[in-house]
């Protein structure tokens, strides 16, 4: 088999309809828009969301809350995660990047408690949460907030 042989199986490909060519396709005339309205003109139709003049659904619900616009987004990285590091080891943000444990444009990197550490290690981080911070003190290393 060449590939100038394939074709696609048998029924696998439909042509399409050819609208408003006769009486006779049955898409004819009004090609299957029905008789003038909105609906039946070119470009017709009602905008998305629009329920009939009625109040729509968006306008219905009440709003809430805002978007703080000086919040910030912290990577978070739990302490099983660095155990991967050996004995001794100073834990940076720059170090979790090279090991793709964060990714870049994040506004700071936080620790959490989730697992055990095993290795004393000094971790240098934007935050930590109370558990990781006893954690890693009970390991015998060092939570340091840069």
């Amino acid at each position: 088999m060449k590939l100038s042989e394939l074709k696609p199986p048998a029924g696998a490909r439909k042509k399409p309809t050819r609208k408003g060519q006769g009486i006779a396709t049955g898409q004819g005339k009004t090609a299957g828009r029905g008789h003038k309205g909105q609906k039946a003109r070119s470009g017709g139709g009602v905008r998305r969301g629009f329920e009939g003049g009625q109040m729509p659904l968006t306008r219905r619900m009440p709003k809430r809350g805002f978007t703080n616009i000086f919040k910030k987004f912290f990577a978070v990285v739990n302490l099983e995660d660095l155990n991967r590091f050996e004995e001794g080891t100073v834990v940076t943000p720059e170090v979790l990047l090279e090991n793709r444990m964060v990714r870049k444009g994040v506004d700071g990197i936080k620790i959490l408690g989730t697992g055990e550490l095993k290795k004393p290690l000094t971790v240098r981080a934007h935050a930590f949460s109370g558990a990781a911070r006893e954690k890693i003190a009970a390991a015998g290393g060092k939570a340091e907030v840069i």
